[in-house]
């Protein structure tokens, strides 16, 4: 199923880069088509990482999984080039592509950006040690009252239950006895009585009758069940998706499965074949590099008068005698840059002379005008290249494969054996590299009278190396962890995962634009923006250094909305460290701005060490403040305000760190250095109806299941959407708990839900009125 699967996704992939190398050739002047065009590619490229994700997370072959992954991180990275071509273009993060999902006949969940599974699953036990360590931390600071309880096995948890229910049952039974012991004792039947009874077959048929009839009714309601299923009216139709998995007992098996089956094969014995190949094959190619090397040596004493200098390790030792060039094209090569040398002097002119003519072009560019002969064109990618080279070598090995009595989908040994070749060769070449640089300096010395370099710079090298010594006295990552720890700052992210942040999908995006309304964004869209600029870069390196950097992101929108929820789930998916500077977490420490220095190295220094890692700035627009409150002015929370910037810069493209903000009143921030700091702002409506009550997505029904709740025929999730407009999902949670109490979840057998409960607490919570939507647009 899986290798077909991979079968499709190539093909796919193949068709679309095809397409990708027609478009680069010449550039489109019509902005619609560049639109439509653009579109079409993120819709592709989404279908064929999700196959490729799905592929790579289940196929049991170990060399295919790895030919996959490479070409996964470059479709994560082209759909980030894609989707910044297309901000770029409309000037806006939010882009509504229902009227091509019609046209394809897709669902809205078929462009749902996968969170790749491997994130987790490769640093697991990493990840596992750390949650472990600072479990520790807190406990021995006293900032958690009790150790993380151990879970316990199936078979330790079934017999606590034996001996509780065990247990239950004796006292039952004792109070049972204690109670009809004296009714025994003065109710004793006498010989005179006379047993009197219906007739054994009148009983008989009575039970027959009220048996079957039970059985019948229950039969009847299993079938119109199973009917208005079917029609997709009741039932399963209207669950959300991964609650149908959670309740299931067939969809909890197949994950137990899916978990499993990429543990199955767990490769060969790969450091096994690599000493075989030492053993066969390490003599051979000693002396092929002793002889190549010798050959060199000769033929620059006779081309020069004098032995070479033998390379440095660091210069790639014999590698770079190998990578040297004739005397002839080094000539070539001199004489071509003396000519590249006059050509500029001669242009230095002409490029002033052209200045001016440029400065314009910038203005009219700043300005989203071009000149009527110029087209839109794709900017250069930084993953074609690898989606390319993936893609031949599938075509190359396997594509053309005949697997068909592979059943247990062992690994192939000639591959295995082409890659460790070349590390053996590596080995080798380091060991024949001291053997002949050795032998080198007796030929100088016995031939040309030279002395060793390396006997001239030893006191030299001695100092460096004292010096670098001497640099290395620094504090340990533990002690910095365990002191950012005690202060508040590194904390334990919440386990969340984005899907839990459930909202519906917009179906009128298209047609709202085509009527010069911009609608607002969705929570199917926030999931969408959360998952492109904080999650994948987050989780892969290779993506985060070719992509578009995003250093930070800010989450801005009404008390309520997910925003917490959000930052959380970055941290789970990615198995990302949390550090959280907000004002009020850091007021009163590391005073002074020697201090608050202090405070940013260590944090910069640890959340590189333990990347990925999320800075979190809550209510961020307090660091930005345009006035700061009296009440708040001890708290000095504009702190951050100026060393935030410098925060930033020391940030590389290598290094896995988002710093993340989230505010709800952005509004009393100062724009202008506030907008130089977060580089996306995502704004996060309120809930609309499609997500109040859709047909995957549902506010009301996932928060009561939640709970424990049931949905019955007395509760209407359609009236709770429509009276709860305006209200954020927070206060929907806060309303179902206080209703949703023990007591009335054990009442829920005897006296379902209604409608009518939830609309007395709905009253009391504080909706978002129209001002304030309208002050965050």
């Amino acid at each position: 199923t899986y290798n077909k699967l991979w079968t499709t996704a190539q093909k796919d992939l193949d068709a679309q880069l095809q397409a990708d190398r027609e478009q680069s050739l010449q550039p489109e002047k019509d902005l619609v088509k560049v639109s439509r065009m653009l579109a079409a590619f993120y819709i592709k490229y989404v279908r064929i990482f999700h196959d490729l994700e799905e592929a790579h997370d289940q196929l049991v072959h170990q060399q295919k999984r790895a030919v996959i992954r490479p070409m996964l991180d470059g479709v994560m990275g082209r759909i980030l080039e894609v989707k910044k071509a297309m901000v770029g273009l409309e000037n806006s993060e939010f882009h509504y592509v229902d009227n091509m999902l019609e046209d394809l006949k897709l669902l809205p969940e078929e462009i749902e950006i996968p969170i790749p599974r491997y994130f987790i699953k490769e640093n697991l036990e990493v990840l596992q040690q750390r949650e472990k360590t600072l479990d520790e931390i807190l406990f021995n600071a006293g900032l958690e009252t009790q150790k993380p309880v151990k879970a316990m096995t199936l078979e330790e948890a079934i017999k606590v239950i034996q001996v509780a229910e065990r247990a239950r049952q004796g006292r039952r039974r004792a109070l049972f006895m204690k109670q009809n012991y004296p009714e025994k004792k003065t109710k004793r039947p006498t010989k005179l009585q006379v047993q009197t009874g219906p007739n054994p077959d009148d009983a008989a048929t009575c039970i027959q009758k009220v048996w079957r009839g039970y059985i019948q009714r229950k039969k009847t309601e299993k079938m119109r069940e199973e009917e208005m299923i079917f029609l997709g009216m009741v039932g399963g139709g209207s669950l959300p998706p991964h609650l149908k998995a959670l309740h299931s007992p067939s969809q909890m098996h197949a994950r137990r499965e899916n978990a499993l089956r990429g543990e199955v094969c767990q490769g060969p014995n790969e450091e096994f074949i690599k000493n075989k190949l030492r053993e066969i094959e390490g003599l051979d190619i000693k002396e092929t590099l002793q002889n190549q090397i010798g050959q060199c040596f000769i033929e620059c004493r006779h081309i020069i008068g004098r032995f070479p200098d033998y390379p440095s390790e660091a210069a790639g030792g014999s590698m770079a005698i190998f990578s040297e060039k004739t005397p002839e094209q080094v000539a070539a090569e001199l004489a071509a840059k003396r000519e590249m040398a006059l050509q500029k002097e001669s242009q230095k002119g002409k490029q002033e002379e052209k200045g001016k003519e440029k400065e314009k072009g910038k203005k009219a560019q700043k300005t989203g005008k071009k000149e009527e002969d110029e087209g839109w064109k794709m900017a250069p990618s930084n993953f074609l290249a690898m989606i390319e080279e993936g893609n031949s070598l599938y075509k190359v090995v396997w594509q053309n494969r005949d697997e068909g009595r592979d059943f247990l989908q062992d690994h192939d040994l000639e591959l295995i054996k082409e890659q460790k070749r070349e590390e053996v060769e590596e080995e080798i070449r380091v060991q024949v590299d001291e053997l002949m640089q050795q032998k080198l300096e007796n030929l100088k010395l016995s031939v040309d009278g030279e002395m060793s370099s390396k006997m001239k710079k030893g006191k030299k090298s001695e100092k460096v190396r004292a010096a670098s010594l001497m640099s290395l006295v620094r504090r340990t990552l533990d002690s910095l962890c365990r002191e950012l720890v005690e202060e508040g700052i590194l904390i334990k992210a919440k386990r969340v995962n984005l899907s839990d942040y459930v909202g519906e999908y917009s179906y009128l995006g298209t047609t709202l634009r085509q009527a010069d309304v911009e609608p607002m964004p969705s929570l199917a869209d926030i999931r969408q923006l959360v998952a492109l600029y904080g999650i994948l870069p987050l989780g892969s390196q290779i993506v985060h250094e070719k992509a578009p950097l995003v250093k930070s992101l800010l989450l801005a929108g009404p008390a309520g909305v997910g925003k917490k929820m959000l930052v959380h789930a970055i941290c789970t998916e990615t198995g990302a460290s949390l550090f959280n500077l907000s004002a009020s977490n850091i007021a009163g420490k590391y005073p002074g701005k020697e201090g608050l220095q202090m405070m940013l190295h260590m944090v910069l220094k640890v959340a590189k060490q333990l990347q990925p890692s999320v800075v979190w700035i809550g209510d961020t627009e307090k660091t930005f403040y345009k006035a700061v409150p009296k009440a708040e002015e001890q708290m000095n929370p504009k702190r951050l305000e100026k060393i935030l910037p410098k925060f930033l810069k020391a940030l590389k493209a290598q290094d896995r760190v988002l710093l993340v903000g989230t505010t709800s009143r952005p509004f009393d921030a100062n724009i202008k250095p506030f907008c130089k700091v977060y580089q996306k702002i995502i704004l996060i409506p309120r809930p609309d109806y499609a997500s109040r009550f859709g047909k995957y997505f549902t506010l009301w029904k996932h928060a009561i299941l939640q709970q424990g709740g049931e949905i019955t025929e007395l509760l209407s999730p359609s009236l709770l959407a429509k009276l709860s407009d305006g209200f954020t999902q927070g206060r929907i949670v806060r309303v179902v708990r206080a209703v949703l109490s023990e007591l009335r979840l054990l009442r829920m057998a005897r006296r379902p839900l209604q409608t009518a409960e939830f609309v007395t607490p709905l009253a009391g919570q504080d909706p978002v009125y129209k001002e304030e939507e309208e002050t965050f647009q």
